[in-house]
């Protein structure tokens, strides 16, 4: 038997490029039986494989540049030389070289859209900011460790918790409002992967204060992990309560009604609390002595001793911690990457009472529903001035209900009106405070601003003021609502114009004012974006904290302190994916779901309607086509016809023999359609065939 031969190429190596030693399957043999080794073989390692030539075999000769020029002259004549694209053309071949990197499962033609997030990061971060060397001295059993499960990558969904040994507490328990890329979900809740298994250590959850992103995710939270309870304000457990009333046939919670004076001793854990400043009433922080040492949590905060703040800050209290040796400060960082101090309420009451003095129409006052004490600011200018008051929005209603009974809002008899009987009285005596501040769609104000309000109409000369900051992420359904209400001729105020509104979290100069009051060992920002906690941590250290006790950690990183006080931020992680809220299910849409959504809201979708023979695959009729967010179909009757016929061509039978094989018959539609439409349109709807078989 003759040897295999094979071409060599010009340079002497074997016609095979790549690899001219193949291995495994498609091994070439001599006639002894032995690996055919080509002819350059003076090139390949001891095993086989391609190794780099020597750069002398590489140099050219004297003869080399003619010989190169000629080999490139010949490879133009056969190949031809290709022109430089066009500016426009390269663009095209970019964006769809973008669109078309990759596949969906199943042969589905992927759309031009962002891959869904289950992380605030699309990607993980490359850089890692902890350790992975234990530098503690301590047994991991008498270590105190502390994960913040959500809050500091992000605006919301704040919840931290600390555990040490079998004993488990946990702060907050709020969420997050869905972004942009996230169609159809509702709210983002706290991933608690890490407490499953662990429901009976858990002594109690502190709620901190009554705002969504701290108090939010209980219903959904809270069964799932045994029900422990709830130790919070007076103020803050009764919103609880009342929004439990819309979470039917969950068991009743158990919440606990605690003061800034009392003491909780929760298994290790002896909790006490100060009173801090923010935007709701009975806001506070928490003090947890540890076997490690005292762990503070601000809360949310801002510096405001100044009488009229909407929550009682208790300064002496929070100077004489920096007596006690605290070890850890956990600290808001929301407005933290602000230089400055956070504005006094009492310069908003001022400027609320000049407004409404001045104002010749209606007044219209736009606001968050937990801002209780702003809304008490509003009532006693309207009452200074004469001005009856109706409350419109559903949250508002219910809040202020509550917070009358528990004595944080105080109204004069006659104050308060029902909405439909505004109309009683002239527009200069008549002011509306309502919900949708941040431009909701549904919200009072934008339907007072577009006229789909049953009762409150925008007339000229009305006044409409909105005593809040903007929500990131709101900022063109605000301009929305600022728009139309101009349109109407309305006289519009923002905080931008007028200090018609005080944030409820500490600026830069604050946060290392509370830095010096507390005087902790380890500072550890919380609560907001990551550059948010860079920018405290920054501050921080220029106002002489030391750097190497500064612990900026990701969401579920986990923090360790042994019982001399040290600490260390390592590189050890706790599942933190997103966790949705779509209805009434929680966690059920992952991001197939929201793959899917988004190429729908992408190109759209074409469903294909086929029916073939089970015995022998034969199509039994001209397929259908159903567009809904490709194209219109009334007005592309002539594509959607090429398409039928497309498919026909894909679904005939080549073999009148054999059965119809549903699953491949669906993937080569995908397929074949898919290119077939994007040939046509350059746009890449869902293929949805429909395979029936009879």
């Amino acid at each position: 038997m003759e040897p295999i031969k094979r071409s060599a190429s010009p340079s002497g190596t074997s016609g095979n490029q790549g690899s001219s030693f193949p291995r495994g399957r498609n091994r070439r043999y001599n006639r002894d039986n032995k690996p055919f080794r080509p002819q350059n073989a003076a090139y390949k390692k001891s095993d086989g494989r391609p190794t780099q030539r020597p750069v002398e075999a590489l140099k050219p000769t004297s003869e080399s540049p003619t010989a190169v020029n000629s080999l490139i002259a010949k490879a133009i004549a056969r190949n031809g030389k290709k022109p430089e694209p066009s500016l426009k053309e390269g663009f095209k071949r970019e964006e769809k070289a973008g669109k078309s990197h990759g596949r969906r499962p199943g042969g589905r033609m992927s759309s031009n859209v962002r891959p869904p997030r289950l992380n605030t990061y699309k990607f993980k971060p490359y850089l890692k900011t902890g350790s992975d060397t234990d530098k503690l001295k301590s047994r991991p059993e008498e270590r105190l460790k502390i994960i913040v499960l959500g809050g500091n990558e992000e605006v919301g969904r704040n919840m931290t918790m600390l555990e040490y040994g079998k004993d488990i507490i946990i702060l907050d328990m709020g969420f997050q409002f869905p972004e942009d890329d996230m169609p159809g979900v509702d709210y983002i809740i706290p991933n608690i992967s890490y407490l499953k298994g662990k429901e009976k250590n858990i002594r109690g959850v502190i709620i901190t204060h009554g705002h969504l992103d701290h108090i939010g995710g209980i219903p959904y939270l809270i069964p799932r992990l045994g029900n422990p309870p709830i130790f919070t304000s007076d103020l803050t457990g009764a919103i609880i309560k009342k929004r439990q009333d819309d979470f039917r046939g969950t068991p009743p919670l158990n919440v606990h009604t605690v003061g800034y004076n009392d003491v909780l001793q929760l298994g290790v854990f002896k909790l006490e609390f100060f009173g801090v400043a923010h935007s709701i009433p009975s806001s506070m922080g928490v003090i947890v002595n540890t076997p490690c040492g005292i762990v503070v949590h601000t809360g949310d905060f801002k510096l405001d001793p100044a009488p009229g703040a909407q929550s009682l800050q208790e300064t002496t209290k929070i100077m004489k911690l920096g007596e006690r040796g605290v070890l850890a400060l956990m600290i808001d960082s929301t407005n933290a990457w602000q230089p400055g101090r956070q504005l006094p309420e009492y310069e908003i009451q001022h400027n609320i009472d000049e407004i409404i003095a001045n104002a010749q129409g209606k007044v219209i006052i736009g606001t968050f529903s937990s801002m209780i004490a702003r809304i008490q600011q509003i009532i006693m200018a309207c009452e200074r001035q004469g001005r009856k008051v109706a409350v419109e929005g559903f949250s508002m209603k219910s809040n202020i209900m509550i917070a009358q009974e528990l004595g944080y809002v105080k109204v004069q008899k006659g104050t308060l009106i029902e909405t439909k009987e505004i109309h009683k009285y002239p527009p200069n005596k008549v002011a509306v405070v309502c919900t949708g501040a941040q431009g909701e769609d549904r919200a009072a104000l934008m339907r007072i601003a577009t006229r789909e309000h049953p009762i409150v109409e925008i007339e000229p000369g009305d006044t409409v003021v909105f005593s809040s900051s903007v929500i990131p992420g709101n900022e063109r359904s605000v301009q929305r609502v600022k728009d139309t209400l101009y349109r109407e001729g309305a006289n519009v105020i923002h905080y931008q114009m007028m200090d018609v509104h005080a944030g409820g979290h500490a600026k830069q100069e604050d946060v290392v004012q509370m830095h010096k009051m507390i005087k902790p060992k380890y500072l550890i920002p919380i609560e907001g974006h990551y550059s948010f906690l860079v920018e405290h941590a920054k501050g921080a250290v220029n106002a002489g904290f030391d750097q190497n006790n500064v612990m900026i950690a990701d969401n579920g990183q986990i923090m360790e302190f042994d019982r001399q006080g040290n600490g260390q931020l390592t590189n050890k992680k706790v599942p933190t994916e997103y966790v949705f809220v779509d209805g009434l299910g929680v966690g059920d849409t992952n991001h197939i779901v929201l793959r899917d959504r988004q190429e729908l809201a992408g190109d759209g979708v074409v469903v294909v309607l086929a029916v073939v023979s089970g015995k022998t695959g034969r199509l039994m009729q001209m397929p259908d086509l159903i567009s809904r967010g490709f194209v219109y179909m009334k007005e592309q009757g002539e594509l959607m016809r090429q398409a039928s016929k497309k498919v026909s061509e894909i679904l005939s039978d080549k073999d009148p023999r054999s059965g119809a094989n549903g699953t491949f018959l669906k993937d080569k539609v995908r397929d074949d359609l898919g290119m077939f439409l994007f040939k046509k349109t350059e746009r890449r709807p869902m293929i949805l065939p429909i395979i029936v078989e009879v």
